[in-house]
């Protein structure tokens, strides 16, 4: 009775982490995408109007020098966003969870103060305040994300829904714009986000762990300060275990069929050395095409939300309250996010229940099913970008719809895949790795905007170059589907023999 009371009171754990993790990615991780809608309210305050005193007078509809600065302030904040997730990875990864989320927390905290006190004399604050709430709402993903190895049949699943949650967390500006219209100002708003990390700091104590949630995990893990001193659990440790485990078991079977002589403990040797190999993990084809899937689809997307609002302005004919109707209309879109992003995982688990092939690994398995997903988001991503470069304003209804579909499937599958294709001692590390390379690559955001300004104003060439380089994203399905066809001709191969 005692040991099933137990068992009923670790599971209500990882009901209410689960629970509490994907509102605080719904409502606070993902806030610094929801950019349009807040430069909306920033381009009224007259924020950066000084810098239009060469042009006509400034007002709703803004000018050029002023949306310039709006989007390098969008720029620096997405590429500080994944661009340190690389040295945050690898403090996740060897200080753990609680160090982690305390460092996410100041960021966070000291992003929304700054908003808070900004003004039109101290617009420059804004580069480093949005900034530091990128910054601290993708340690927030982070760490959330291996919430989803307490669930194992269901690891994807989760992981793609807090993705899910982070994308329509976006929509918390589209709030905020609209109280502003209500009659409350920004800064009261931004106060209240700063208030609220109070809630961030007793969730890292009371239900988050100190270290890292293993995968799989073990029978009755603990975490949380209430538990006192509990088990710790090494991430390679568990790995290495979960494949010596599967070995063990597909020798006894084969030992009489082998064609040759084989050394469990060499083979186990070599590959628990591979698996632990960083470099190993950073040189495979998997990770450059990986590294290339996620960089052109983010290109794209960042470039879209930078240039959103000048986009809206020059179809609408500078008409504010169809831009305004625009923009909410984006931002509703957003929402949606959460309720795309599980079936990226649904496809991803949906063999989960199902037996393995024989002599297929959990791993091998798990890698197919990663190959519908990877080729669905690179077709998302090529019709939302063949529906953004039409400059036809109603049609941009349907580029919202997509987008968002889009880009929930794009972050949630590259956690998944990363948390598959690779040992789970690094994922914080190749994590942090793939979202640093991308933000290189998500600088050319800016000499785009550049370009588009420099063909006065018509973003056309821009939007068809982008869409031509999205066809390089299919490599990676491709490449992941050949290595799947091979494993299976090899076991074949061998079990014929």
């Amino acid at each position: 009775m005692l040991g099933s009371d137990r068992e009923s009171g670790t599971k209500v754990r990882y009901r209410l982490t689960l629970v509490t993790g994907l509102l605080e990615c719904l409502f606070f991780a993902g806030v610094v995408f929801g950019w349009a809608s807040l430069v909306f309210v920033l381009k009224t305050d007259g924020y950066f109007s000084d810098h239009c005193v060469n042009e006509t007078k400034a007002n709703d509809t803004g000018c050029s020098a002023q949306d310039k600065q709006f989007s390098l302030v969008f720029t620096v904040a997405s590429f500080m966003n994944n661009f340190l997730t690389l040295p945050n990875g690898f403090v996740f990864d060897h200080l753990g969870t609680m160090a982690t989320r305390f460092l996410a927390i100041v960021l966070y905290t000291t992003g929304t103060l700054l908003v808070a006190l900004c003004s039109k004399a101290l617009a420059f604050l804004f580069f480093p305040a949005l900034s530091f709430i990128a910054v601290g709402g993708i340690l927030f993903l982070l760490t959330n994300i291996q919430v989803g190895n307490l669930f194992g049949t269901h690891r994807s699943t989760i992981i793609t829904l807090y993705n899910g949650a982070f994308d329509s967390s976006s929509a918390i500006f589209l709030i905020i714009k609209v109280l502003y219209e209500k009659g409350i100002s920004l800064r009261t708003s931004f106060l209240f986000l700063c208030a609220c990390n109070v809630i961030h700091l007793l969730r890292t104590l009371f239900l988050m762990p100190k270290s890292h949630v293993p995968y799989p995990v073990p029978k009755n893990y603990k975490y949380g300060i209430s538990c006192g001193k509990s088990a710790s659990y090494n991430m390679e440790e568990c790995e290495t275990q979960q494949e010596l485990n599967y070995f063990s078991d597909s020798n006894r079977k084969d030992r009489d069929s082998e064609p040759f002589e084989t050394n469990d403990s060499s083979q186990m040797e070599n590959l628990t050395k591979k698996g632990s190999s960083f470099k190993s993990c950073v040189l495979s084809w998997f990770f450059l095409w990986h590294l290339t899937w996620l960089s052109v689809m983010q290109l794209r997307h960042y470039l879209f939300i930078g240039t959103l609002n000048p986009m809206l302005h020059q179809l609408a004919k500078n008409d504010a309250t169809l831009v305004s109707q625009y923009t909410n209309a984006f931002a509703f879109t957003q929402l949606s996010g959460i309720l795309c992003a599980p079936w990226n995982g649904l496809l991803m688990d949906r063999h989960k229940r199902k037996a393995l092939n024989p002599g297929e690994t959990e791993k091998e398995a798990d890698l197919r099913s990663s190959v519908l997903s990877l080729f669905l988001t690179s077709l998302q991503c090529l019709l939302f970008s063949v529906c953004a470069s039409i400059p036809l304003l109603p049609l941009q209804y349907a580029t919202f719809i997509l987008q968002v579909l889009n880009r929930s499937f794009l972050y949630g599958g590259n956690a998944a895949f990363i948390s598959i294709a690779f040992p789970a001692q690094h994922f914080g590390k190749m994590y942090g790795l793939v979202m640093s390379l991308s933000a290189v690559v998500s600088l050319l955001q800016y000499p785009c905007f550049a370009l588009v300004e420099a063909l006065e104003g018509n973003p056309f060439y821009v939007n068809l170059s982008l869409t031509i380089l999205t066809l390089l994203t299919f490599i990676h399905p491709l490449n992941v589907f050949l290595h799947c066809r091979r494993l299976a001709s090899q076991r074949g191969s061998t079990q014929s023999i």
